[in-house]
């Protein structure tokens, strides 16, 4: 059998002509907007009134610090913004090879390692990061390391986590491939952030192998590139739907900003940009209302 032929049989085809993808939220949507980088109750108060005022859907807020950098009194407030604007919160597992006493992970080779988890020990620490969160409200995690999310699948199914939480893989994983993307799948992960600099059909492959949503970037800080994708949205929508548009991050200078108050208002602005480009070039597009029902809003 040809190598072409055994990936077939997985369920991984080359993608020789790119389609729309037929797929969809469960609500019917296509397409859902994100907004990454928020760190405190502060900057997404601030951000979500400045979406309510130029009249604006957001679907999820991301924090990508970490959650054990997060009082639980910071966590509560998030949570209730989250309940009262019917919105997800997502919060990054804190334990990652960058804040422990990893020295490979500060070197140009070791950087390789990301946000991944460096023994017995930290595998612990991020399990119990993930369990304060959930006992506190939050549905929605931002996992960095396949192996935690393998575990954090196995608990979500033994009734140890939530059944409704939900996983999302980051683009610092470094997966970008349609056999990464349905391993990931196949692990517990709910949402897939690939890496950020793929083309159309690189994406159109992904989307074949799998089911869950897509995060995209749509823009990026220096940090990781800088570039600005609002035109391609409209293609992104058609080929990677059910897709979550990541956008704002260009206000940023790194992952894991501290988003000011006044940063959250121009993070908004480049979402009503993007939503502008997707009504110029693509009107048909549906995108979820506020509040859907299969959305991971804290409880």
């Amino acid at each position: 059998m040809t190598s072409l032929k055994f990936l077939q049989s997985l369920g991984i085809d080359r993608v020789d002509r790119i389609e729309d993808s037929n797929l969809r939220f469960p609500d019917g949507a296509q397409y859902r907007f994100e907004v990454p980088g928020i760190q405190n109750p502060n900057a997404m108060a601030s951000l979500l009134d400045s979406a309510k005022d130029i009249g604006v859907i957001l679907h999820r807020v991301t924090q990508t610090k970490g959650i054990m950098l997060l009082t639980d009194s910071e966590i509560d407030e998030m949570i209730e913004i989250a309940k009262e604007t019917r919105i997800e919160l997502f919060l990054s597992v804190g334990p990652r090879a960058t804040y422990d006493t990893s020295a490979s992970a500060h070197t140009k080779e070791g950087v390789r390692i990301g946000y991944r988890l460096r023994g017995y020990e930290n595998l612990l620490y991020a399990i119990e990061d993930v369990k304060r969160a959930a006992e506190l409200g939050v549905r929605g995690i931002v996992v960095y390391d396949e192996g935690l999310l393998w575990v954090l699948g196995k608990m979500r199914e033994s009734g140890e986590l939530p059944e409704n939480i939900h996983f999302k893989v980051s683009a610092h994983t470094g997966h970008g491939n349609p056999a990464s993307a349905k391993l990931l799948e196949e692990l517990g992960a709910d949402s897939f952030n690939p890496v950020r600099d793929l083309q159309l059909n690189m994406m159109a492959a992904l989307r074949k192998a799998i089911k869950i949503s897509i995060d995209i970037h749509t823009e990026n800080p220096q940090s990781s590139g800088g570039f600005i994708r609002h035109y391609e949205v409209p293609d992104m929508i058609r080929v990677c739907a059910p897709v979550y548009l990541k956008t704002g991050g260009s206000v940023a200078s790194h992952h894991g900003y501290d988003t000011t108050e006044k940063e959250a208002s121009e993070r908004i602005r480049q979402v009503f940009l993007v939503k502008n480009m997707i009504e110029r070039y693509y009107p048909k597009a549906i995108s979820s209302k506020a509040g859907s029902k299969d959305l991971a809003i804290p409880e």
